[in-house]
């Protein structure tokens, strides 16, 4: 079996596709299928990979499908309660807008936290805890860097429910892992 061939495919690039996947989606489960959807869907398109890279080429191919994914799961979904009125991102503001306490004051160094395997675990938690299309909208524009414009156009949403999408997402997520890890001593 030589390299680069299909039949290397998951040995060779199988944990880094589940990794990517696994950290965009909500569960193992559909991790694993949004992977197995990506190498069928490459040995279809073999012919077409041009001059990309093997795990260049895997990673784009896994990316529109989270994002297929991602455009269903939200289309499917009636607004929970959370989304018409975010009690949890309310409760952290006075009526007048302002904070009721200031967020801890960050000073981790991003590369280190980048690599550290504790801090993705708990950011995961976190992430899991956010209302479904907070957590798409969240997906596509800050982890997968999708234009704006592109991730309304995926969620059929418009850019003001954009912003408000991603205020609410990142709000409950820096919540969250204040308590759940940079307010933790210790958990750098």
């Amino acid at each position: 079996m030589r390299t680069g061939e299909p039949e290397s495919w998951l040995a060779e690039h199988g944990d880094a596709l589940f990794r990517f996947a696994a950290l965009r989606v909500r569960d193992a489960t559909t991790a694993e299928d949004l992977v197995q959807e990506t190498f069928l869907a490459a040995l279809t398109q073999r012919d077409f990979r041009g001059d990309a890279a093997e795990r260049t080429w895997l990673v784009a191919i896994l990316r529109n499908k989270i994002c297929d994914h991602l455009r269903k799961r939200c289309r499917e979904l009636p607004l929970s309660p959370d989304e018409e009125g975010d009690a949890v991102v309310d409760g952290l503001f006075h009526p007048a807008g302002h904070w009721k306490r200031l967020p801890l004051a960050c000073d981790y160094d991003p590369a280190q936290l980048s690599e550290n395997a504790a801090f993705w675990a708990a950011f995961r938690v976190c992430r899991d805890a956010l209302p479904e299309r907070q957590a798409a909208a969240f997906t596509l524009r800050c982890l997968d860097d999708a234009p704006a414009e592109a991730v309304c156009q995926e969620l059929g949403i418009s850019p003001t429910n954009l912003w408000v999408l991603l205020h609410r997402a990142r709000t409950r997520l820096r919540a969250c892992l204040e308590a759940g890890w940079f307010g933790k001593e210790g958990s750098a």
